[in-house]
């Protein structure tokens, strides 16, 4: 079976492919998008996630579990009891993309590397918030550069869109990625109520929990983790050479067991502290990886978070979070 049948993106190497290619390979994601996604989505919808709206709709009584920043204080005062304000769901969607290319995302053992898969994320997400007047943007950050894509609706636009992004030249080595920056570039200036996206690895430190959090105050959030194996394992390979893009810095290791299991189990908890960080903010997780059938991934999610519509899943947030 070929690695197209295995729900492979394909592999822009991060810009460095000519225009003829370039556009070949972004034709090739949009028509593996549209026939694995048409009609997952039916009508009217707010976003990737169910979620409250903006428009003001009726009261109704409080029940455990409600989000009480939508108590509805008046009504609550005139029949002594706890009431809150129901909205209603926009027709008209703002999708905002906080993308970060930050140098770790340039590897992969899989299928292709996590940047293809980022741009493939970007891919979907267009598609599944595009029509009825939506409009879709981004904030992309390398850790040294940042381009702004300002919101527009439209195929073209997307397709403008995802070329940017599928461009986005490499940081140079020894560059650090800003995760929390990207967030908070796409905080200020305040936008539109919409749809928050957050596309990253993850990896690093998880200083940007409190930015997140803030723009969860404004906008509904999705989470999309782009891993590869080598992420979460080592080979048994011996002596191997590791260069962290990141930092710049190179080091030789011998593949022991205690040093894979060392390795397994710290990947584990930094991984859990992640989930359990984008829990509090009320942003759901949606897992790719590079070994793995990404468009299914996305399937699935989008049919069980379609499937959790108004049941609470968090003290903080309703609405599918």
């Amino acid at each position: 079976m070929s690695e197209r049948a295995h729900g492979s993106p394909p592999a822009f190497r991060s810009g460095e492919l000519r225009d003829p290619a370039l556009t070949a390979a972004l034709r090739t994601l949009e028509l593996t998008v549209r026939r694995r996604l048409d009609g997952v989505l039916h009508g009217d919808h707010l976003g990737l996630i169910p979620g409250p709206g903006s428009e003001p709709g009726d009261a109704r009584e409080y029940q455990p579990g409600d989000d009480v920043r939508q108590m509805d204080w008046s009504v609550t005062a005139r029949t002594t009891h706890p009431h809150v304000r129901q909205s209603v769901a926009d027709r008209e969607l703002e999708t905002w993309l906080a993308i970060d290319l930050s140098a770790s995302l340039d590897f992969g053992t899989g299928l292709c590397e996590k940047r293809d898969l980022a741009v493939a994320a970007v891919a979907a997400i267009a598609h599944l918030t595009s029509g009825g007047g939506n409009r879709i943007g981004a904030v992309v950050s390398t850790g040294r550069d940042v381009v702004r894509i300002p919101a527009r609706g439209g195929r073209l636009h997307a397709q403008s869109m995802l070329r940017t992004i599928a461009t986005t030249p490499h940081p140079p080595d020894g560059t650090r990625g800003d995760l929390r920056g990207v967030v908070e570039a796409l905080r200020r200036p305040q936008r539109r109520r919409g749809l928050a996206v957050v596309i990253s690895d993850f990896l690093g430190p998880l200083d940007w929990e409190r930015s997140l959090r803030a723009l969860s105050g404004r906008h509904d959030l999705l989470a999309v983790e782009v891993l590869d194996r080598r992420d979460l394992e080592l080979p048994d390979l011996g002596d191997v050479v590791l260069h962290d893009p990141e930092t710049g810095r190179t080091r030789e290791f011998t593949t022991t067991p205690q040093l894979r299991d060392d390795f397994a189990r710290a990947a584990a908890e930094h991984r859990a502290a992640v989930q359990l960080a984008l829990r509090s903010c009320g942003a759901p997780m949606l897992s790719l990886r590079t070994d793995r059938d990404w468009i299914g991934d996305v399937v699935r999610f989008v049919a069980a978070r379609r499937h959790s519509f108004g049941a609470p899943a968090g003290p903080a947030r309703q609405g599918g979070r």
